[in-house]
């Protein structure tokens, strides 16, 4: 089953970019046989940037600031973050430094899996591939080469 990965990349080697601040995303097609290649960079529409250094500037997202915890507003709850996650919907998974708790939440909603990991973009799509091909196939998963 080919799928999607999308990364949140500085500079297209490292994982490097926190979800809320990334600007874009690496989309990594998955084929079948668990080989990936880089299919295109999606960039943020501007009106979700805005909208997240709106809510960042208020204590909001990321910054572990009031607007995360509590009556639910902050994270996730404004436009902000949901046209990132419309961006990557046809993926099974996203890969960036960190993810908030609501943004998961909200990737969950789509069936889209979150990793939030800083290593190198090769090593996560190895180790991710490798993973999905163990589920896919009903076999046992292990980290080691």
């Amino acid at each position: 089953m080919a799928y999607k990965i999308a990364i949140a990349s500085s500079d297209g080697i490292n994982v490097d970019i926190h979800f809320g601040a990334a600007q874009s995303f690496l989309i990594y097609a998955v084929e079948d046989d668990g080989t990936f290649s880089e299919q295109e960079k999606r960039n943020v529409p501007e009106t979700a940037e805005s909208s997240n250094a709106a809510n960042s500037s208020n204590g909001g997202c990321g910054n572990g600031g009031a607007g995360c915890h509590g009556n639910g507003g902050g994270c996730g709850q404004g436009a902000g973050i949901s046209p990132k996650v419309e961006l990557i919907s046809d993926c099974r998974c996203v890969v960036a430094a960190k993810i908030g708790f609501n943004v998961i939440k909200q990737l969950e909603r789509k069936a889209i899996a979150s990793f939030d990991v800083e290593t190198t973009v090769q090593e996560a799509l190895e180790k991710i591939t490798k993973y999905f091909y163990s589920i896919d196939n009903h076999k046992t998963f292990s980290l080691k080469k």
